[in-house]
């Protein structure tokens, strides 16, 4: 499952195979998210736990299934391209009220620690960008999280 996923991140898939399956979609959403826990080089237990009810709250799996679904993005996370193209085949993948909540996980996973970090900050800023979300509601989003 994870090679087939790599081939279509990378683009040697062969056409018929390019369009998402939903698993495909959330595998990437969730790989951003551990890549996101991971940007400080500190991934935590706290961290873990949001991922998990994130996984869990938005795509009705259990604790077991969230987990394992963590378990299968930070394989793929570790072994994925770029951060880019995990952001485009979710840009591609989800309405923008969708990625709007992406982009709120985000800033969940980044203050679970309590605090932003410039390897955060940096990471956040680009997955707004390469998202597709408004400059207005990413601003929003950080206000939320940045008083």
């Amino acid at each position: 499952m994870i090679a087939e996923f790599l081939a279509r991140l990378t683009g040697t898939a062969k056409a018929e195979d390019q369009v998402l399956p939903p698993l495909d979609a959330r595998l990437a959403l969730a790989a951003l998210l551990v890549r996101m826990a991971k940007s400080d080089h500190s991934y935590q237990a706290s961290e873990i736990g949001l991922i998990d009810r994130f996984l869990s709250q938005r795509f009705g799996l259990n604790v077991v299934e969230a987990a394992k679904l963590r378990a299968t993005a930070e394989k793929l996370e570790h072994q994925a391209p770029e951060t880019e193209v995990f952001t485009g085949l979710i840009r591609d993948a989800v309405s923008y009220n969708e990625r709007v909540e992406v982009l709120d996980a985000l800033w969940q996973v980044v203050m679970a620690d309590g605090e932003e970090k410039p390897e955060e900050a940096e990471m956040i800023g680009f997955a707004a960008g390469a998202l597709g979300v408004a400059e207005a509601d990413a601003a929003a989003l950080e206000a939320r999280y940045m008083p």
